[in-house]
């Protein structure tokens, strides 16, 4: 009755997903475990059926269970049990007391568990009858013809090129007569088995695999033999050679420095260099390449260390191995230029005498367009500061030695000039057109007084030598703005006239 309501479960709830040791004891009628008795307790982790009726249990009964790690089956009716049950299972320990076994080739795998200290069955009484219902220690046991498989393949390594076909042979042999097979789960090549021969102690299979592509290098190809008393197994790892193959290449993104990110796949890893503008780059301390390896695929960037509109230009990646090249071309921009060069704006034209001619552009070097707009920068500077200095000789270098503003003639030509009026009407509107006197000097378009020294008259002086600094001057007196009348009866100012001939050669 327990048996059925156990077995009654058809969907699987909280409880179930969630129990982690299942209990039975003493349930008499419980003679067989099925899988679908386990498939609704996928959380459990131990089962402990002890002192029942339990005489089997079906295959693959624990195959939703993954996480069973403890068992224990003591004090049942167990004549057999198979090693295919635990298969997919880690068992930490696994409890068959108080069960007789029959004493046979089925139990083999329990023995060798036991020499080999596994799921703690080392530490367990076990025994078995044979035909003489006699009680044997399965340590002790002795069974002929009852081992484990031996397997062997053609390739320890395969290596193969893309796009190739391969064949693989695998070899089981033992008693029982195991069965092989290959484990090719996740293989992208197309691949086919066929069973060669069976004969009386070896099974032999073929892998043969057709149009291998590079996505399968590395690829650990696996070869089973199974038989009762336990599974062998042996490994080929197959290496697939491929060209190069340009999988990415970006346009310069700055991370600490500007990048050309790129991947490339091939095997054997190819070698990488760049070209600049279709010549080729050398690295330097401000351009150079990293480069990340993965398996088949090279991942890298082209860094640049402060780039300026000299770099710009185009990148090609070339990648190249034994199989083959790849290449792929970027445009890099980092700069603008600061300002056109003369090779943008004045471009050289050759013509040719056909109606239609051939123009022909020359542009001078790049690395030349720096020292050409230096030049050009400092022509234009000059040429600036030159204007500047014209318009200031211009405004100011015709002012008087008398500090008057506007147009004034000019009185003397040398300060060291004997004769302070020299020259009084230089280039300037005459005298007889301004309404003065005899005794007026007119420089301009102003009237300003002559003013008189008292001792360049003193006696004893004579202006008729050489060296005198001017001849007698008849002068007539002067009217200022805001004098009525003269200061003195000739009208002269005298401070001002020592002051001005104090400066000749000879001293007044």
């Amino acid at each position: 009755m327990k048996k059925k309501q156990w077995r009654k479960k058809a969907l699987p709830t909280d409880t179930d997903r969630h129990l982690i040791w299942r209990y039975i004891e003493h349930w008499r009628n419980l003679q067989t475990l099925h899988a679908v008795d386990m498939e609704l307790y996928t959380g459990l982790q131990r089962l402990t059926i002890t002192n029942s009726g339990l005489r089997s249990i079906q295959p693959r009964a624990f195959d939703k269970n993954p996480h069973l790690h403890y068992i224990n089956l003591s004090g049942n009716r167990l004549t057999t049990l198979s090693w295919l049950l635990f298969k997919t299972l880690r068992l930490t320990e696994l409890e068959l007391e108080n069960n007789i076994f029959n004493c046979s080739c089925d139990i083999r795998w329990i023995q060798l568990w036991q020499e080999k200290g596994e799921a703690n069955l080392q530490n367990q009484d076990l025994y078995c009858m044979n035909m003489e219902t006699s009680h044997i220690s399965i340590q002790e046991l002795n069974i002929s013809q009852c081992d484990l498989p031996e397997i062997s393949v053609s390739h320890v390594n395969l290596t193969v090129c893309e796009g190739e076909n391969a064949v693989i042979t695998c070899n089981g042999s033992g008693s029982p007569l195991p069965d092989v097979d290959w484990i090719v789960v996740n293989l992208r090549s197309i691949n086919t088995h066929q069973t060669n021969a069976n004969w009386t102690n070896v099974h032999s299979i073929n892998l043969t695999l057709v149009n291998v592509t590079s996505e399968d290098n590395g690829f650990l190809l696996t070869c089973i033999a199974e038989n009762v008393v336990g599974m062998s197994n042996a490994s080929v790892l197959l290496t697939v050679y491929s060209p190069p193959r340009i999988l990415s290449l970006l346009e310069p993104i700055r991370h600490i420095e500007h990048c050309i990110e790129f991947s490339v796949h091939g095997n054997p890893p190819p070698q990488i260099h760049w070209l600049y503008n279709g010549q080729f780059l050398r690295q330097t301390a401000f351009i150079h390449m990293e480069v990340y390896q993965g398996g088949d695929v090279t991942d890298g960037c082209l860094l640049f260390n402060h780039p300026t509109h000299y770099n710009n230009g185009n990148y090609t990646i070339v990648a190249t191995n034994y199989l083959g090249t790849a290449n792929q071309t970027v445009r890099g921009h980092f700069l603008e230029k600061p300002f056109p060069s003369i090779s943008d704006i004045f471009d050289t034209y050759e013509y040719s005498p056909s109606p239609s001619p051939l123009i022909t552009v020359t542009h001078k070097p790049e690395e030349d367009t720096f020292g050409v707009s230096i030049a050009v920068g400092l022509a234009a500077f000059a040429c600036v500061l030159l204007v500047v200095l014209f318009i200031m000789i211009n405004k100011y270098g015709r002012r008087s030695k008398f500090g008057m503003k506007g147009p004034v003639a000019v009185i003397s030509g040398e300060e060291d000039s004997a004769s302070p009026l020299h020259h009084i009407n230089h280039g300037i509107t005459t005298p007889s057109s301004l309404d003065t006197g005899p005794d007026t000097v007119v420089i301009g378009m102003t009237r300003i007084p002559v003013i008189e020294n008292p001792q360049y008259f003193r006696q004893g002086h004579n202006c008729h030598k050489p060296d005198t600094c001017f001849r007698e001057i008849m002068l007539n007196p002067i009217t200022l703005p805001g004098h009525s009348n003269p200061l003195n009866h000739h009208g002269i100012y005298v401070e001002d006239v020592s002051v001005y001939f104090s400066k000749g050669r000879h001293g007044f």
